[in-house]
């Protein structure tokens, strides 16, 4: 299957799992339900070839219902060809099932996702904060959070001062010799 025949068939085969298509400067997108995604992903992964997630964002649409959006960009490395899968989920409901275990990079992208807008995916193994620090009450990619942050009690377990410069893996020295010779891997370590 060649990929202008793919996307036809992919239409054909899921009949009414898919919601919308969307073609946008040669980029194909399907819009389907939280429900669906599993059945839909699998599909896509194993009858389709689409062996390669290559990301999945959020996208807030502050005052709009259904408020979020998921967006699972897949691409197919025999076939050369990328694929847009779109969900639609409510803030009232605000969870759509995990794809961790049929392509897992989803694991960290989801945990993302939770960590900055809240929505939950459930079954996913390991659904913790990634970037915040557990137990911070915001989400700061929801469009209502505000540039400058909001306060908060950072955990006694947070960093406090900054990280010192000096004498690390990566930091050269300044001196008169080549940058070559200034790389920290041409330094040999200095013994105690």
């Amino acid at each position: 299957m060649t990929g202008p025949e793919l996307f036809p068939s992919l239409s054909r085969m899921l009949g009414e799992k898919l919601q919308e298509k969307i073609e946008f400067r040669g980029e194909t997108t399907f819009v389907i339900l939280p429900a669906d995604l599993r059945e839909v992903a699998k599909f896509c992964r194993d009858d389709l070839g689409f062996d390669y997630l290559l990301d999945i964002t959020s996208v807030d649409n502050f005052g709009g219902e259904p408020r979020f959006e998921i967006v699972y960009e897949l691409y197919s490395l025999t076939l050369a060809v990328h694929l847009r899968l779109k969900l639609r989920v409510s803030e009232d409901e605000g969870e759509v099932p995990t794809v961790s275990d049929i392509w897992p990079t989803a694991n960290w992208h989801e945990r993302e996702i939770y960590d900055m807008m809240g929505i939950r995916f459930a079954g996913h193994p390991d659904l913790r904060r990634i970037l915040m620090w557990e137990g911070y009450p915001y989400f700061p990619l929801r469009k209502e959070f505000p540039l400058e942050g909001l306060p908060s009690n950072m955990p006694d377990v947070a960093f406090s001062e900054s990280a010192p410069l000096e004498g690390g893996p990566f930091v050269t020295s300044p001196s008169t010799a080549t940058a070559k010779d200034r790389e920290p891997r041409a330094r040999r370590p200095i013994e105690p």
